[in-house]
């Protein structure tokens, strides 16, 4: 029996501590002011106070974090996604501590992790990128503006140590480039610590497609199939789904023997994701990053292969000499769909509805539905944090058959107390489009107001406190 704190909330806490369980493990929970009555503290078997609510004051504040470890003697800590996850200093901490990190080596995590980086990376494994401009602190403001004319408008301006769209802005010509650089470093700097930017070009018809990857370290890497995560509104996923609806398989079959070539040839050990951006006009795939964690959607890739990715890091982090996975090995059964249940409201540009869940009803879980959830009733959804309150996973022998799981479970759910995205998600779910496999990853955004329109009416919500929407994951 070993015990892993998990340097994480809500529901990605509360997952980690199932696979604790699973595998005999005890489990350390840490909480914040405004968390310290929350699922994942009543789940694990000990919880300590980490500080304010801020996530600069808790989840963030690495020294915190790792004086309770050391206070608690645990064995291993698991980051989970978001805060600490992709922090080579913190990972590093916690191994000069002589504590387990489950997760990428530090020296990954600040490579692969820092997406400038990861570019060259991809390029020394002959692997295509999407033209953009890596270092662009090293450019004056004339310099630059003929490097983005050679790439051409539109082009995206992202941060280069974090994801969740957090500050991605699109720009369409030189006179918004300056104000997106600042802002989108100024997002960064204050979510991630990292105020680097760089700059791509922006596909306008193009599917975002990841595939999950499991390392080895020398002894290679292996793909456990890909997923699709077009379905975004503000850049951030909504709806993943595998296998990809109407993507040739010999385009998918090329993405992950790049992912897996990628991290064999960095020496990559542990779970990790390398995400693509698929080109539709063009027929062509670029690598877009690659993420040193587990992602929010790894349940996608655990239902259609049978594998469970986090209990997968927890017995490779303790025995990194165990019985590697082969690729033979690895097959993918029937679909998989997710969707991400949000506290927000759609109608209002999916500002966050935090506040108290009031009533909270479930329909008996069905074979082929899985629920991740990081809340209970009358638990306080916080402005403080990333406002996700969990995720819905259907799984069917055919794609047809998974979504109309999926729109019959999301239908049966009643929340009270804050408003949920759950209703624009069946519209989502029941769009012509989206049933086609057409969209994209502009698709909600282009057609917002024709989604809100067909949006079924819902009971769920009886109120909704308009607090800062601003948020930190």
């Amino acid at each position: 029996m070993k015990k892993i704190l998990i340097a994480n909330r809500g529901e990605i806490a509360n997952r980690i501590i199932k696979s604790c369980k699973i595998l005999g493990h005890k489990s350390v929970a840490v909480y914040s002011d405004a968390d310290k009555k929350s699922k994942h503290v009543r789940s694990a078997d000990e919880a300590h106070y980490l500080g304010p609510s801020k996530a600069q004051e808790s989840y963030l504040a690495f020294d915190k974090i790792l004086d309770i470890a050391k206070k608690t003697n645990v064995d291993a800590i698991h980051p989970g996604f978001g805060f600490l996850s992709e922090n080579d200093f913190f990972a590093q901490k916690i191994i000069n501590l002589g504590i387990t990190w489950i997760g990428p080596k530090p020296l990954s995590i600040k490579s692969m992790g820092n997406k400038d980086i990861a570019r060259e990376l991809a390029i020394n494994s002959n692997i295509p990128i999407c033209p953009g401009i890596s270092d662009v602190q090293k450019y004056n403001e004339e310099q630059l503006n003929k490097e983005c004319d050679r790439i051409g408008y539109p082009l995206l301006v992202k941060s280069s140590a974090g994801g969740g769209g957090i500050g991605m802005s699109t720009v369409q010509n030189h006179k918004d480039l300056a104000g997106a650089i600042e802002k989108t470093s100024t997002l960064a700097e204050k979510s991630f610590g990292n105020g680097d930017i760089f700059i791509e070009k922006f596909i306008t018809n193009a599917r975002h497609v990841e595939i999950q990857v499991f390392g080895f370290g020398s002894q290679g890497s292996v793909h456990l199939f890909e997923r699709d995560c077009s379905m975004q509104r503000r850049y951030q996923k909504i709806i993943e789904e595998s296998p990809a609806p109407e993507i040739d398989r010999s385009i998918i079959d090329s993405m992950a023997a790049a992912a897996v070539k990628l991290a064999s040839d960095v020496k990559y050990e542990g779970a990790g994701t390398v995400e693509f951006i698929y080109d539709m006009d063009e027929k062509k795939y670029y690598f877009l990053e690659m993420n040193t964690r587990i992602q929010v959607e790894h349940p996608v890739t655990e239902l259609i292969t049978n594998n469970d990715l986090v209990s997968m890091q927890i017995k490779f982090a303790f025995d990194r000499k165990s019985k590697f996975l082969k690729q033979d090995k690895v097959s993918s059964y029937g679909h998989a769909i997710e969707c991400r249940v949000y506290a927000e409201d759609p109608s209002k540009n999916f500002l966050p509805s935090p506040g108290k869940i009031q009533k909270m009803r479930f329909p008996p879980i069905p074979n082929g539905i899985r629920l991740d959830w990081g809340y209970d009733e009358q638990d306080e959804v916080s402005y403080h944090y990333d406002p996700m309150i969990g995720k819905i996973i259907s799984h069917g022998l055919v794609r047809e058959d998974a979504i109309t799981k999926l729109i019959d479970f999301l239908g049966k759910i009643y929340i009270e107390g804050i408003k949920t995205n759950i209703p624009f998600l069946i519209s989502l779910l029941k769009d012509r489009k989206f049933l086609n496999g057409k969209h994209n990853t502009k698709y909600i955004e282009n057609n917002l107001n024709a989604l809100l329109s067909i949006t079924p009416h819902s009971d769920q919500s009886s109120k909704n406190i308009d607090l800062d929407p601003g948020r930190i994951k």
